[in-house]
């Protein structure tokens, strides 16, 4: 399907029907797909009031959609294609995906995200994981997302080949069927040395530092138990290692996928993610101040140090998929600097899965 050559401002009520191949989508992503420039925001607006309905029923962004179901699109307001965007395919990024590529089959592709590479577009986003996709696609199938990982955090992103097994690995993740380990740098050493962390998180807002100054961004907060926009959280945690009172080496075992849960619970319990300018980021010349002990290295690569470690879940054909990334050379460093041993045992796995 060509895309339009110049935007097109949506000011009337439009009818579309899920096509095939978007069968199983969210709405979220339905329109995102269809309108790539339509801010998330907006499409959570017009779903509260109303204005989109499937088959005539109100629904949410989170809502499922089947084949040869009716959308109503209602006006937008914003500027965006008539029909889903087409990049032009580039060979590179076929070449840079097999690169990343830690499982493959007829099915789902297996990838190791780098650091730095988003996953879906966003603003100020023109290259990312979804759109080289495109590069894989054969016909009128192209490979899908199964999950996401935030653009500064590396290791295993789960795709599947076609929207079928999409569906299929969707479900297994909404059941909580899927085992997800996370590796990450902490400041400081928490105590107790396992915990279970659970909070509601909310989206809030932040500053970030840069050379032009501060601007402000999306976080997520510590919500109370009842607020509209709160969501349950729940993350095992244990340590594998420590240079106390420094730092620690923690393995992280989300339940849930909220929002950047683990940076937010790691702020929460007062040990953040180090690298991390979202949550906790802490002035290190005025730590080496206060307490030359805790301290970082002054080498220390200030990148985010958290790793997709290793995924587990059962294949939908049969059997179990379990794959596992490599520290991203930026951790690697670090690893060897404060003399971690990545083959150590790893106390999360005695984590419960509920």
């Amino acid at each position: 399907m060509q895309a339009s050559k110049s935007p097109v401002t949506l000011s009337g009520v439009s009818i579309a029907v899920v096509t095939e191949d978007e069968a199983g989508m969210r709405v979220d992503r339905w329109f995102k797909r269809r309108y790539p420039t339509l801010a998330l925001s907006h499409l959570a607006k017009i779903c509260r009031k109303g204005e989109v309905r499937v088959d005539g029923k109100r629904v949410e962004t989170s809502t499922r959609l089947e084949e040869g179901q009716k959308i109503r699109v209602p006006p937008l307001k914003i500027e965006a294609p008539a029909a889903p965007s087409v990049r032009r395919v580039r060979p590179e990024e076929a070449q840079a995906l097999k690169a990343m590529v830690l499982f493959e089959d007829k099915d789902i592709l297996a990838l190791n995200k780098p650091y730095g590479l988003a996953t879906q577009g966003g603003s100020g986003q023109t290259r990312h994981i979804d759109g080289m996709l495109e590069s894989l696609a054969q016909g009128d199938t192209r490979p899908v997302l199964v999950h996401r990982l935030d653009r500064d955090t590396s290791g295993v992103l789960l795709v599947a080949k076609n929207r079928r097994m999409a569906a299929e690995l969707g479900e297994i993740f909404r059941s909580r069927q899927a085992k997800k380990i996370y590796w990450a740098l902490v400041e400081g050493v928490p105590k107790p040395a396992q915990g279970r962390i659970s909070l509601y998180l909310a989206k809030g807002a932040g500053m970030e530092k840069s050379r032009g100054g501060a601007r402000e961004l999306e976080k997520m907060r510590i919500a109370k138990h009842g607020e509209s926009d709160a969501q349950h959280s729940l993350t095992y945690y244990a340590i594998v290692d420590k240079v106390a009172p420094r730092c620690a080496w923690l393995s992280m075992k989300p339940l849930t996928g909220r929002t950047h849960q683990l940076r937010a619970h790691a702020e929460a319990i007062g040990h953040p993610i180090f690298g991390d300018p979202k949550y906790g980021h802490r002035p290190e010349d005025e730590v080496r101040r206060r307490d030359p002990l805790r301290a970082m290295p002054e080498g220390l690569d200030r990148k985010l140090h958290l790793l997709s470690r290793r995924l587990v879940l059962p294949h939908p054909k049969g059997g179990t998929l379990d794959v596992t990334a490599p520290l991203p050379d930026h951790m690697k460093k670090s690893w060897e600097l404060f003399g971690f041993d990545v083959k150590r045992h790893d106390p999360i796995e005695d984590a419960p899965d509920v």
